[in-house]
């Protein structure tokens, strides 16, 4: 099971992508680097490691439109997708551009049956184990049907990830069946039709992290919205203890006590954790990072992806869309 990075999208490419890809390849995954082979070749030498090459001589930068991608077929996200249309990989990964990669996976893969729009996944810990939200950013204005699809694909997501029976709730500004906006009023109706039981209802964006759900859906904008909250929430709440417990002698004697158990605070909401975002709807599986991701990061969506392509992610994607007729 080949697994193709992008290893020239990211803010700290390719240093930091070709480390996370060796982490990941001494654990196994067969990863195919994908990118300008001068500066692969030169990251490969610094770490002393050695990996499979696909040249690609040009990159999508950040600032970049994700149109660019039909116009640079030489691109290193254009030449990974490539690599999965036609087999030679199993899935893709890239900490780079977001648009550019959904872009590049709907010219060489398409769609999958059913779907209208794709979607990005996040994971959210929680305290009864992880909460699945999508979209998260790659749709800012949805209609009603996308969210029947975001939560079919949801579901499937979940269930391949091990989540027993899981079921999904619509994000609103409250539980009661006739709040939210005009969007989650009229999503309501069509997601009790299409999931029956495993419908629950309206959530709030408490519910995320209290784990009411495993599944959430909602519009990308409304989705990266409360993505972002929580990385910032976590960052600060993190700093705040940090300084809490460096203000004296006696707090910091109690930091150094409890220093285990704040590490294992710090693991469950540290994004690196997480690795990358699975793009749910396109024919294919392709998973997309941070941009600001470290070598854990990478190493760990390297590692989620191989995961996910063993639990037979795209059929379950595939059977839900047909069983949910959406």
């Amino acid at each position: 099971m080949r697994i193709a990075l992008d290893a020239m999208g990211g803010d700290r490419a390719p240093q930091v992508t070709v480390g996370g890809a060796l982490l990941a390849a001494r654990e196994g995954v067969e990863v195919v680097l994908v990118g300008d082979e001068g500066a692969l070749r030169a990251a490969l030498a610094r770490h002393g490691g050695s990996l499979p090459l696909v040249h690609a001589p040009d990159a999508i930068r950040m600032g970049e439109p994700a149109t660019e991608v039909r116009r640079r077929p030489q691109s290193s996200i254009a030449v990974a997708m490539d690599l999965l249309r036609r087999g030679e990989v199993a899935a893709v990964v890239s900490m780079g551009h977001t648009g550019a990669t959904m872009a590049a996976a709907l010219f060489a893969l398409g769609r999958v049956k059913g779907v209208e729009r794709p979607a990005l996944l996040v994971e959210f810990p929680s305290q009864k184990g992880r909460t699945f939200l999508l979209d998260g950013g790659a749709n800012a204005d949805c209609r009603p049907g996308f969210l029947v699809q975001f939560a079919a694909m949801g579901l499937a997501y979940a269930e391949a990830s091990g989540v027993l029976a899981p079921k999904v709730g619509l994000l609103s500004i409250g539980e009661e069946e006739g709040k939210g906006n005009a969007l989650v009023l009229e999503a309501y109706p069509l997601l009790r039709e299409a999931l029956g039981e495993r419908f629950y209802g309206n959530v709030e964006g408490r519910d995320i992290l209290l784990g009411t759900v495993e599944v959430v859906v909602t519009d990308g904008f409304t989705g990266n919205v409360v993505l972002k909250l929580a990385e910032g929430e976590a960052k600060v709440l993190l700093a705040w203890i940090k300084e809490a417990l460096t203000s004296s002698p006696m707090a910091r004697l109690g930091g150094l006590l409890a220093r285990g158990a704040l590490r294992r605070v710090k693991d469950r909401v540290d994004p690196a954790r997480y690795g990358a975002m699975p793009l749910l709807g396109v024919e294919g599986p392709v998973f997309v990072g941070h941009g600001s991701a470290d070598e854990l990061a990478v190493r760990n969506a390297l590692l989620r992806a191989r995961a996910l392509v063993g639990a037979g992610l795209m059929d379950r994607v595939r059977q839900n869309l047909a069983a949910l007729h959406v």
